[in-house]
């Protein structure tokens, strides 16, 4: 093994694209079939499924397989080995380590990330290159990303910054697609058949999950391959039990259940069909600081709710055809046609005992078809169409029933959204040291509700709302040294069509806010700048960036000087936003003895957007929301070649946030008074290869037991925790 790919293989920082790429100057040594068949303790197949027979790609940024570094974006790769090297809990966490990302709780069970300073709708998340958004989401934080179980994913990919010329709406501060697990055991022919387990406790969480599956392969006299993959995962979390001070915090657990099954055929080289399904439900997963049960923290106030408690269900079934490799103008074509439902129930009782029940249904139907060209005069293109339609339907129950209740529930009933693109790519080679990259695509969507409240005299009202734009980017990498040094930048768009969210919600925003219905909203425009260079050598990985991005229209909440009868501030939007939010972010690794790697990792932001103070002030420029205060981290790990254990420890610091923005001043069952306090942690990590299918994974966690919350979040991080993984496959 060369330095490079031992320095891929041991570095745990994940640093974006750069840790995960091969030595692209040596070809990947061929397996033995029996070899290709096995999995590791993990249960990850040793054969990468699609595409094989090269080195670690990502898809994302150009929506076809790409070496990472030879990409001119900020990219980050987790995959499952990370995953339970660190033993993330849910999606949004398994982000929390990267660079210019922020993962804000607002419960246990509610994770939002924020990318580049954005979080919720503003950010773009895929499972298998199909939406996860749907026109329900609402602003601010919220907690859809938990609805995808982390434990059947083989990765998850990450781009930093608006990509809108590709993916069209809410790609604004980064997209992140999921990459789900695949059929792993075949044999060279015949039948072949294993799985694996895995299963993970921690102690501050007071939580035990674990997950099962199994793999069947058959190998046809043809040469042609089934492959079937069912599994499914179990949680249980207790409640959090915080740093020194704070101790057990109490209506923080949750349950949940997911299962997945997954069919693969070949049907000839580079030619396959994949049907997919997954679901996964929460239960009672409670929104702590709204709660009469909330613990305050550094001067937060007290929810006064008894019970805030919510279900969360979603299903997602897809049908999708890949081909490859065929050369000529058309070389490859990408279909899908997906189905997927989500449905949301609140269980609330207030300080007074009235009750009511909300939620909401979405089915979505998703299409896409793409097309990649790799023989053209002016280079590759990948160019395609993808429709959604999403039909909503909501409700409102009370315990004291009013007249408006029937008309809808947090968003407009009986709705529909559409949403259609078409894009254009071209990769352009200019030499052998330089590309250019330039895409375009045309995006519209339209939204219509026959059953909205009218936010004035609470009557029935149908909005109709379209909107069009087209969004493009460019950019460039140019090598220094090949394949070891790099620089690159770019001019991107970003965009985002209001969802039925914006135009018609009706629910409790912040701490002690109802948002009203606002049903005459443009869409948000954004352009972003970047520059960054990356550095890969048989010693060195690194990678550094800087962003800046133009903010215009942006749908800000703000007050209307109403009070509803439940005594809440009334708030609503507008486009009144304009302003813009830049950074810097870095990432290094050091292999400076053979088995030892020094790592690091840190970002920092600032961000201004106008926005309403109070009602009937004027316009000022305030501090962009929950932007994240400057973070960094770093550490040290030692894996030995052949030894079958690796050790590390690292140093998390987060700096004091005290740059707030009125609606961050106003949550005060959030964000304490002047801010969010700075916070350094300490963690070890262990992992020792038992045999080749057994693996065990121990983390301890916040060695003080120092008592943090992340900024924004409702609920504080877990205190000293032991973390324990152990992998089996069989």
């Amino acid at each position: 093994m060369n330095r490079l790919a031992l320095l891929a293989k041991l570095s745990p920082i994940g640093l974006p694209c750069l840790l995960l790429a091969q030595d692209p100057t040596r070809p990947p040594e061929p397996k033995p079939p029996a070899e290709q068949e096995q999995p590791d303790a993990s249960g990850r197949p040793l054969i990468a499924t699609p595409p094989q027979g090269i080195g670690p790609v990502l898809v994302t940024a150009t929506r076809d397989a790409r070496d990472p570094f030879l990409l001119p974006y900020a990219t980050e790769v987790v995959d499952t080995r990370r995953m339970r090297e660190r033993g993330y809990r849910t999606t949004p966490q398994a982000l929390r380590d990267l660079p210019s990302v922020m993962v804000q709780e607002t419960s246990p069970g509610q994770g939002s990330p924020f990318l580049r300073g954005f979080t919720g709708y503003s950010n773009l998340f895929l499972i298998d290159g199909i939406r996860l958004n749907n026109s329900a989401f609402r602003s601010g934080p919220n907690q859809y990303w938990n609805t995808v179980d982390p434990l059947g994913l083989d990765r998850l990919e990450v781009v930093l910054g608006p990509a809108a010329a590709l993916y069209g709406s809410d790609a604004v501060g980064g997209t992140v697609q999921a990459i789900t697990r695949s059929p792993y055991r075949y044999s060279a022919d015949g039948v072949a058949y294993g799985g694996s387990t895995y299963a993970r406790h921690a102690t501050a969480e007071r939580s035990v999950m674990g997950r099962g599956e199994f793999s069947v392969g058959q190998t046809w006299a043809d040469g042609t391959r089934t492959g079937f993959l069912i599994g499914g995962s179990a949680k249980s979390f207790g409640d959090l039990e915080a740093g020194r001070g704070m101790d057990t915090q109490p209506n923080t657990g949750y349950e949940e259940r997911s299962f997945d099954f997954k069919v693969e055929h070949t049907l000839g080289k580079d030619e396959r069909l994949v049907f997919l399904h997954q679901q996964l439900a929460q239960n009672d997963v409670p929104r702590t600081h709204s709660t009469d049960q909330a613990r305050p923290y550094r001067g937060t106030t007290v929810g006064t709710d008894r019970r805030r408690d919510l279900d969360q269900d979603r299903t997602l079934t897809y049908l999708q055809y890949h081909k490859s490799g065929m050369g000529g103008f058309l070389d490859g074509v990408h279909a899908s046609l997906s189905w997927q439902q989500q449905e949301e129930e609140q269980d609330r009782v207030r300080s007074n005992g009235a009750q009511d029940w909300q939620g909401f249904t979405v089915g979505s139907l998703g299409a896409f078809v793409q097309f990649d060209s790799s023989m053209t005069p002016l280079g590759r293109w990948n160019w395609g169409i993808e429709y959604y339609r999403d039909q909503v339907d909501s409700f409102l129950r009370r315990s004291t029933p009013q007249a408006a209740d029937r008309i809808q529930g947090p968003v407009a009933d009986n709705a529909y959204y559409n949403l259609f693109g078409v894009y254009l790519q071209d990769s352009i080679p200019l030499g052998e040291a330089t590309e250019v990259i330039l895409g375009g695509r045309w995006t519209y969507a339209e939204a219509n509700a026959d059953k909205v409240r009218d936010p004035v005299t609470a009557n029935q009202i149908a909005v109709e709302e379209d909107w069009s734009r087209f969004t493009g980017n460019a950019r460039v990498r140019h090598d220094l040294i090949p394949r070891r040094w790099n620089v690159y930048g770019g001019v991107s768009q970003g965009f985002r069509a209001p969802s039925l969210a914006d135009l018609s919600s009706f629910e409790t925003a912040r701490s002690g806010e109802f948002e009203i219905a606002a049903p005459n909203l443009g869409a948000e425009k954004y352009l972003s700048y970047e520059i960054g260079t990356k550095v890969q050598t048989a010693d060195w990985t690194a990678r550094a960036a800087w962003f800046y991005t133009d903010i215009d229209d942006l749908v800000q909440r703000f007050p209307t000087g109403n009070v509803n009868g439940s005594g809440q501030s009334e708030v609503t939007k507008a486009n009144v936003g304009s302003g813009h939010v830049q950074g810097v972010e870095a990432t290094l690794g050091w292999m400076f003895m053979t088995d030892t790697t020094l790592f690091g990792a840190g970002s920092w932001q600032y961000g201004r957007v106008l926005n309403y103070e109070t009602a009937g002030t004027e316009l000022r420029y305030e501090p962009l929301s929950r932007v994240m205060p400057l973070m960094y981290r770093g550490g040290v790990r030692y894996e030995p070649f052949g030894r079958g254990f690796w050790v590390e420890t690292e140093i998390v610091r987060s700096e004091a946030q005290t740059r707030l923005s009125a609606g961050d001043r106003r949550d005060t069952q959030r964000i304490p008074p002047g801010g969010s306090a700075a916070y350094t942690l300490w963690n070890v990590r262990f992992g020792w290869q038992i045999n080749p299918q057994t693996t065990l994974d121990v983390a301890l966690e916040n060695l003080t037991d120092y008592d943090y919350r992340v900024h924004g979040s409702g609920t504080n991080s877990p205190g000293r925790n032991l973390v324990l993984g152990l992998a089996v496959a069989f």
